[in-house]
């Protein structure tokens, strides 16, 4: 080769190397900057629209704390309403993972969609993260790796409120509920703690406003108490119309999702003394919870509700699971480990997922109040379990 011929070589070996280098420092900053996609599915419209808001707004107050980023990556938000229809939600949530190729899917509120959503997003190989439906097959037999739940099992706030009817020696129960997943699972809840009589188990169409044949047959049973699970608009007509017909001070109101801080700004005077049963309430007492609620307040000028709550906390887990994989979220089962070890400031203080990946977390009796400033809250009462997991990761095999 001649000297010339060299030159010309390297001069081209030259240019190539620097236009890779070029390309690199080009394209890494670019890469670096691509936003973590997540996709949250709730139910934003008809009368349970309220809890999915709750859930929207307390999601987009932790990313807004958190700077539009997720783990120092910039995060890119989408939100769908499943409308409470099953067959909308599994489109919905197909095109979250088709179309815009989401990394995590967060939601929904209700069971009936958890349960028509999950598989067609662990079987894409993406994370699906409740903010609050917590159905007991994914809990038990049908659990997945990919599947968490940063709120609850059903069960269990309703096992709450059984646990206190049979302290408070109530021995004759009415039941009323929804018929759909969550509602079978608040029966069972509530009786797997009471050990006196259910005089009645009333099921009623998910989404039914009108009550007043129920409450007659309530009245007509006479029993020491009745507990119920009501959420959203069931929830608002239920305690009017529990109140209208002058049930309030014969027969003890016992709940859970039926008086709380989405149903209150309807159900105002009507729900006050009423009880529940949660995980949490605005009034915990630790550093992170009360600067969630001030933030909360501050920006929508109404009190949080567990939905906010949880969807909170969901972003935060969220923030700490990118942050621990330096923003890879290539390495699935690294990004699992991430989230199971939940390295992040709670609402409720301790946080801990369980074998099932459901939490392990206290529960507490609550109960209305209406504040100096007119608006409607529930505050913790007592504790009634302590780090309690639910009854079913036994049956979690965890298989893939």
């Amino acid at each position: 080769m001649t000297t010339f011929n060299r030159h010309l070589a390297l001069s081209a070996t030259g240019l190539l190397a620097a236009t890779a280098l070029a390309t690199a420092l080009a394209t890494t900053p670019a890469l670096a900057q691509d936003p973590v996609r997540v996709g949250v599915i709730l139910t934003l419209s008809g009368p349970p629209a309220s809890l999915g808001e709750q859930a929207r707004d307390g999601f987009q107050l932790a990313i807004e704390k958190l700077g539009n980023e997720l783990g120092g990556r910039p995060v890119e938000v989408i939100v769908v309403d499943d409308e409470l229809k099953p067959d909308v939600a599994i489109t919905r949530v197909q095109g979250l993972i088709e179309r815009d190729d989401v990394d995590f899917v967060v939601g929904p509120i209700f069971s009936n969609i958890a349960l028509a959503i999950a598989r067609p997003v662990v079987e894409a190989d993406r994370f699906l993260i409740s903010p609050n439906a917590g159905p007991s097959p994914l809990a038990g037999a049908d659990c997945h790796p990919n599947f968490f739940a940063t709120s609850y099992q059903n069960d269990q706030n309703h096992e709450v409120m059984g646990a206190v009817a049979q302290s408070r020696g109530y021995e004759r129960v009415v039941l009323l509920t929804p018929n759909y997943q969550a509602g079978r699972d608040a029966m069972a809840g509530f009786k797997r703690h009471f050990e006196g009589t259910v005089l009645d188990e009333i099921y009623v169409p998910l989404g039914q406003l009108d009550f007043s044949a129920e409450l007659a047959r309530i009245a007509s049973l006479s029993p020491d108490a009745i507990f119920t699970f009501m959420p959203g608009g069931m929830g608002v007509n239920l305690v009017r119309q529990y109140s209208q017909a002058g049930l309030t001070d014969r027969i003890p109101f016992l709940s859970a999702f039926t008086v709380d801080e989405s149903t209150l700004p309807a159900q105002q005077d009507a729900a006050v003394g009423m009880y529940g049963g949660m995980s949490w309430a605005p009034d915990m007492d630790n550093e992170a919870n009360r600067a969630f609620v001030s933030a909360f307040e501050e920006k929508y000028g109404r009190v949080p509700a567990s939905y906010a709550a949880f969807a909170f906390d969901t972003a935060m887990l969220l923030d700490s699971v990118v942050r621990a994989v330096d923003g890879d979220l290539s390495d699935r089962d690294a990004v699992r480990e991430a989230i199971r070890a939940a390295d992040f400031d709670s609402v409720r203080g301790d946080f801990a997922f369980n074998t099932n990946n459901f939490p392990v977390q206290n529960f507490y009796l609550v109960q209305v109040h209406k504040r100096d400033d007119g608006l409607f809250e529930t505050r913790i009462v007592e504790r009634v379990f302590e780090e309690y997991g639910d009854v079913y990761a036994s049956e979690c095999q965890m298989g893939g």
